[in-house]
């Protein structure tokens, strides 16, 4: 029957192919529900602090916020802020998705309980402080102080809710994860071992608790630049996949590349990163005059960049100014990081950008970097009064690879 419509679909004509060719993408339900919510979205490759993102109050939670959804990171995992009233709470939450708390400024308290375990378990949290709330756990944040507090929270929210699109089955379910969680009493208590993660043989800690990310001691992994130490914390049971990383004082990251997902904390000390398009720009943008395609952010503590912004393998490279180490937390959300994607069970995997791209990773030894790079670093430390520590033999074929790694 004809219909002339416009619901109404018609076959190409020959020669010609369906559809408009070019559209926009429409919201996913996660972005829905952001919009929804009456607070603001921040969306750019970082900021400089989360200090300086605009807060408005948020109904649902009882306290101030923002949403955080940096370009790379869409529909990979989700972040945001939110701000404890002084001597208050917020609302009582709970929620089918993963959420990884770090405490930005204050001090306060999280209650935790289940309809299994309705006994409210407390735990105590100050500035620097990190920790996971159980999957699909009642919780409360209370600040114990007259001035606000202020939470940067990672969570699975854009997973699921994209995969579900249904709320009342993301807040309202009964379902018990008592496989993660069935209310022991140490189930909060900062657990301090180092064991080899047994996927790629790193330094983890099995714990759900740590009271303090800026300061807490970090094992020597040397992977990304000379002297870099690092721990992955494995908390709650978690797919959302996080780590703690440092570099010395007057020492820099080598660039590398992967797919998007990563963002960088700053815990402490300030610095920048540098990103580009790896096959558009290649090693050295300055070299061949393609620097207006990098992106550079700046920041400080509590500042965030996306690693690889553009959904795509950008290489990024980080580097600390100040007299103090730069040291960041990577979040990676669930199902991100290339050792925790799906694939092949038993498939080899190389750890990819840790290695250098003459031994066939993404990592662009120091002596094939653009030599503006060494320039500006050793520039912008001296503006600081901070002395370089990148030696000469770091520049040299000899070191390039992990040989790099292992001098002091």
């Amino acid at each position: 029957m004809p219909h002339d419509g416009p619901s109404h679909w018609h076959e190409p004509k020959a020669g010609e192919v369906a559809g408009f060719g070019k559209f926009k993408r429409p919201p996913m339900p996660y972005d829905r529900f952001m919009e929804a919510e009456g607070i603001p979205t921040y969306r750019n490759i970082g900021v400089r602090t989360v200090l300086d993102i605009e807060l408005k109050p948020w109904k649902r939670l009882g306290g101030r916020g923002s949403y955080i959804q940096l370009f790379g990171t869409e529909g990979l995992w989700s972040s945001y802020v939110v701000e404890v009233p002084a001597g208050g709470a917020l609302n009582v939450d709970k929620h089918m998705y993963e959420k990884v708390v770090f405490v930005v400024e204050g001090r306060g308290s999280t209650e935790v309980w289940t309809n299994k375990s309705p006994k409210k378990q407390t735990f105590e949290w100050q500035k620097g402080s990190c920790f996971s709330i159980p999957l699909n756990a009642s919780h409360r944040f209370v600040n114990a102080t007259n001035s606000p507090a202020l939470l940067y929270c990672g969570t699975t929210a854009a997973n699921v809710m994209n995969l579900f699109d249904n709320m009342n089955f993301v807040f309202n379910n009964d379902f018990d994860f008592t496989d993660r969680y069935s209310g022991n009493d140490d189930f909060f208590k900062s657990i301090e071992d180092v064991e080899p993660d047994p996927i790629r043989g790193l330094a983890m800690r099995r714990t759900n608790f740590i009271p303090d990310l800026i300061n807490c001691e970090l094992p020597l992994d040397n992977r990304r630049s000379p002297g870099y130490r690092r721990v992955e914390p494995w908390m709650a049971g978690n797919r959302f996949y996080f780590w703690i990383g440092q570099h010395e004082t007057g020492r820099y990251s080598k660039a590398h590349k992967h797919m998007s997902a990563a963002v960088l904390l700053c815990l402490k000390g300030k610095g920048y990163t540098y990103t580009w398009p790896a096959d558009v720009v290649g090693m050295r943008p300055w070299e061949t005059g393609k620097e207006e395609l990098v992106r550079k952010q700046e920041y400080e503590y509590g500042g965030l960049v996306s690693a690889a912004p553009m959904s795509g393998d950008w290489f990024h490279q980080h580097f600390g100014i100040s007299k103090e180490p730069l040291r960041v937390s990577a979040w990676h959300g669930p199902n991100n990081q290339r050792s925790r994607k799906a694939g092949l069970p038993g498939e080899a995997i190389m750890d990819y950008g840790a290695i250098d791209l003459k031994k066939g990773g993404s990592a662009i030894p120091y002596c094939d970097e653009d030599p503006h790079l060494r320039k500006e670093f050793a520039a912008r430390l001296a503006e600081e009064g901070v002395q370089s520590r990148m030696l000469p033999e770091f520049y040299t074929d000899a070191a390039a690879g992990d040989a790099v790694g292992n001098v002091m």
